[in-house]
């Protein structure tokens, strides 16, 4: 399970790199990413995420039932530490991999953002800007200003 979670963290955290420096790598990942959460994809990446807050939750639950029994008893046998001390390495990457979930979709999130307003500025640059003066006079004509 420890082996898992923390290939798990290790390639998530390959990904936020890959995600934060403008490379041909980003660009397919991007791409990557859209695909996933295109559709339901959106939906079950939220449950898998949910599902494993409710574990890390659980864990966190077992590692203060080992320390409550351990203040109970006033020792804290072999066992127990050893039980404790792998729970407590379970819940720190599954906390840390829920963590850079979140952060890759913010990530994800934030790029598509970033290039759709790019594209929005780069295509208002490229119209022709219209003449103000002789749209203003053809539009708009002056009101007569009444004496009084």
């Amino acid at each position: 399970m420890i082996h898992l979670l923390f290939m798990l963290v290790s390639a998530e955290m390959a990904l936020v790199l890959v995600l934060l420096f403008n490379s041909p790598l980003r660009k397919l990942m991007i791409k990557i990413l859209d695909k996933i959460t295109e559709g339901k994809g959106h939906v079950v990446s939220k449950t898998v995420l949910g599902t494993l807050f409710v574990v890390f939750i659980s864990i966190t639950y077992n590692v203060m039932e080992i320390q409550k029994r351990s203040l109970e008893s006033g020792v804290l046998n072999p066992t127990d530490e050893v039980l404790m001390a792998n729970r407590i390495l379970e819940a720190s990457l599954l906390g840390f991999g829920i963590f850079l979930a979140l952060v890759t979709y913010r990530l994800n999130y934030y790029m598509k953002e970033l290039e759709s307003r790019r594209r929005k500025e780069a295509a208002g640059e490229m119209k022709p800007k219209p003449d103000l003066k002789l749209d203003d006079h053809q539009e708009y004509p002056k009101k007569a200003i009444s004496s009084t």
